[in-house]
């Protein structure tokens, strides 16, 4: 990864969490009402952000770009992405972050670097 993608990753992933608080907060009142136009441009708008960061290899689903507009989604539908988003970006973090003692670090251009994060929610054994 390069500086400016854990930049990118860095907002983008706050924002996806902050969109899963509220929209899942919403699909436990009314899981089946759909999200509003207003919503759904902002959601929209972080996945695309989102799938341009993750590319090919650690995007969700590869038939999935973003929600119709003109279908509009659920709040359960919209909650379930986002999580399935938000795993996604952990597995960018595993993939790209090396620990020394007890911090985090991510990798930048092939070499540790001394932009610290937080341990990757789920750390795959090498």
């Amino acid at each position: 990864m390069t500086k400016q993608e854990v930049d990118n990753f860095e907002k983008l992933q706050a924002q996806l969490e902050g969109l899963h608080n509220e929209i899942s907060a919403l699909s436990k009142k009314s899981q089946n009402d759909a999200l509003n136009k207003f919503k759904l441009k902002f959601v929209n708008k972080i996945i695309s952000d989102s799938n341009e960061l993750l590319g090919d290899n650690y995007k969700p689903f590869t038939d999935f770009d973003t929600f119709d507009e003109n279908e509009m989604p659920s709040n359960s539908d919209v909650a379930m992405m986002l999580t399935q988003y938000l795993s996604c970006f952990e597995k960018l973090r595993a993939d790209n972050v090396k620990q020394e003692r007890l911090n985090w670090f991510w990798i930048i251009d092939g070499n540790q670097s001394d932009i610290k994060t937080v341990m990757p929610k789920k750390i795959k054994e090498k």
